[in-house]
């Protein structure tokens, strides 16, 4: 990573000096700290010493989580590339490539894991929160039907028998799926039990 050492007769011209140098916009787009204090000297003039700083950017969170995420295909030795993608506030990174079994996992769940540790690796220096998606060939979407269509199924199931019909465990996200595919469902009410990894979805016919 870049480091500049700059000068100024104050730190506001030292930092501006050093924005410069490293390109950046802003202040909020690097790091710094203050070597030396400015000071005027006697009356003023003789022994005048300028601000002297130390600064350079700071990592860009999606950089280091792209970076992380291909460190990490390479290590598993697969064939998969990264893309990038804004949508809004989230920055999607969509895997594309032949290997993509192996990055889903059953059920997602290496794609969560990877997810998870995506976001970790974005954020440990953000200021702000960058919020981050794994995906790849629009498995979000497809799970996110899949389970939409399951919970009609299994709210039919509980309003004709009478009976509740417990899910089996899916981590929050899903069970956040599920709980609004059904909110508006009449004769159905909907809950979740149990504690983490094993919590799941409890669809209550209503009386």
């Amino acid at each position: 990573m870049k480091t500049v050492k700059v000068s100024g007769k104050t730190i506001e011209e030292a930092l501006n000096e050093a924005l410069e140098q490293l390109e950046a916009a802003n202040k909020e787009e690097i790091d710094y700290k203050v070597i030396e204090e400015p000071s005027k000297g006697f009356l003023g003039l003789i022994g005048t010493k300028p601000a002297v700083l130390e600064a350079s950017l700071k990592p860009d969170p999606i950089d280091e989580s792209v970076q992380f995420l291909q460190k990490v295909i390479q290590d598993m030795q697969v064939n998969v590339n990264v893309e990038v993608k804004k949508r809004g506030r989230e920055t999607e990174l969509s895997l594309i490539g032949e290997d993509l079994g192996v990055m889903i996992g059953k059920r997602g769940k290496t794609l969560d894991s990877l997810q998870y540790l995506v976001n970790l690796v974005a954020n440990r220096h953000a200021d702000r929160y960058a919020r981050i998606v794994l995906d790849a060939e629009n498995y979000r979407e497809r799970r996110q039907e899949a389970l939409e269509q399951l919970a009609e199924r299994l709210a039919a199931k509980a309003f004709r028998t009478g009976e509740k019909v417990v899910l089996e465990p899916m981590n929050a996200r899903e069970r956040k799926i599920i709980h609004a595919a059904l909110q508006e469902k009449e004769g159905v009410e909907t809950h979740s039990d149990g504690k983490e990894p094993r919590r799941h979805v409890v669809i209550t016919p209503l009386s």
